[in-house]
């Protein structure tokens, strides 16, 4: 009885492990789904960091794009600024792309979403500003090669001129020359200038304090030159004690652009022939002594002499 109770307490233990899976077969289908999990999350994370790598080098790329825009559009800029041309209308557009310039600089400074068409947007209006400052140094290249053969021409034309000038005033200065020789050619000279002492008989005295009027003659030289015709011949005579006798009236001449007194003046008609002169001085109580004369005509000294009077 005992045994065939054993017999079925042991059936019932086998039913009992027939329905129940064993403990390694559990721990083994963990780990098989450890396993699985654990590839899936390493196939994930693999993803995420070349996801995240390319995502890091197309934004390595992008900001190198945009450094270089900048870069480039920097220098069109320095390029636009460096520009000196004159042409009033090709300074005004290049001011204008300047400030396109200026502008563009501006909002690649602010940009925050980058993107490649952005890149490509920016590159192409960069690319539009080149070709513009491209065709503005070709005409002020155009311009200066112009402007480089008129000067070219102007200095030429400069030298004829200042060759000619030159000419010119080397001529005028001959010219004058030849003018300033003939005036001074043409001077009337006086020459054998005497002083003779008169009494009031126009008698020759020997001693001057008994004189009652000087006679100054002398002879205008013949010169081909000058001008025939009257003229007005002014002697001065200077006493010893170096002041010029004079009348009363104190007539005077002008001289070099100053007033001079003189002691008689005559007219006389000079034919450019020789002709002796004789002018007279009325006057009393004069002293022993060197005189000097001097002679004036037209203007100019025309002669002088010291004569010592006893």
């Amino acid at each position: 009885m005992a045994e065939n109770r054993n017999d079925l307490d042991q059936l019932y233990d086998d039913e009992d492990y027939g329905q129940q899976p064993s403990p390694d077969k559990s721990i083994r289908g963990y780990r098989i789904v450890i396993v699985i999990l654990s590839v899936i999350l390493v196939a994930l994370s693999a993803l995420y960091y070349g996801i995240h790598r390319q995502q890091m080098r197309d934004n390595e790329l992008l900001q190198a794009d945009r450094d270089s825009i900048q870069n480039d559009l920097g220098r069109l800029m320095v390029d636009f600024d460096n520009l000196k041309i004159t042409n009033d209308t090709i300074s005004a557009n290049l001011d204008i792309e300047r400030s396109r310039a200026d502008s563009l600089m501006t909002r690649l400074k602010k940009e925050r979403s980058w993107n490649l068409a952005k890149i490509k947007q920016y590159e192409k209006e960069v690319g539009t500003l080149r070709s513009l400052m491209k065709g503005y140094i070709r005409q002020i290249d155009s311009l200066n090669t112009l402007n480089k053969k008129l000067i070219d021409e102007n200095v030429s034309y400069r030298k004829e001129i200042t060759s000619a000038q030159l000419r010119a005033d080397m001529a005028e200065e001959r010219a004058a020359e030849l003018t300033n020789k003939v005036q001074v050619g043409s001077v009337i000279k006086a020459r054998d200038i005497r002083l003779t002492a008169l009494n009031a008989r126009s008698k020759p005295v020997s001693r001057i304090r008994n004189a009652e009027r000087l006679l100054v003659d002398f002879i205008l030289s013949a010169n081909e030159l000058a001008e025939p015709g009257n003229r007005a011949i002014y002697v001065r005579i200077i006493s010893p004690d170096g002041y010029p006798l004079t009348t009363e009236a104190m007539p005077t001449f002008e001289y070099e652009g100053e007033r001079m007194s003189y002691s008689a003046m005559r007219e006389v008609d000079y034919q450019n022939q020789d002709l002796a002169v004789g002018i007279y001085y009325n006057s009393s109580g004069l002293t022993a002594g060197t005189y000097r004369v001097e002679l004036y005509c037209d203007g100019r000294h025309i002669g002088e002499a010291q004569i010592a009077m006893r």
